[in-house]
């Protein structure tokens, strides 16, 4: 049979169904008395868990403002420093410029 790029490959190995309820192949991380070290604490849950998210209040949008202010800043203070670096650089070019015009004539 000749070699087609065009057809799909097909599985080598057919996919295990797990049921839901089903814990085989799954390591306990639960500790227990006859061995308390166990895991590391981890636990297998299973189920829905909820998150509550609350309204931001006054102490929080201060938090939020303030932490915004602070990236803000550092921002400025790094592109401020980037300018100030190159204002010598470019006073020597401009001085250098002159000298060689001077001394060129």
């Amino acid at each position: 049979m000749a070699y087609d790029p065009n057809r799909p490959e097909r599985p080598r190995v057919e996919p295990e169904i797990i049921p839901p309820d089903g814990d085989r192949g799954q390591a306990n991380w639960r500790r227990t008395p006859d061995n308390p070290w166990r895991g590391s604490g981890f636990e297998n849950v299973r189920g829905t868990h909820r998150v509550y998210v609350g309204r931001i209040g006054p102490f929080g949008i201060a938090l939020l403002l303030l932490a915004i202010a602070a990236i803000i800043a550092i921002v400025m203070i790094a592109v401020l420093g980037a300018v100030l670096i190159w204002i010598p650089v470019l006073v020597v070019a401009i001085v250098l410029t002159a000298l060689f015009r001077l001394f060129r004539r």
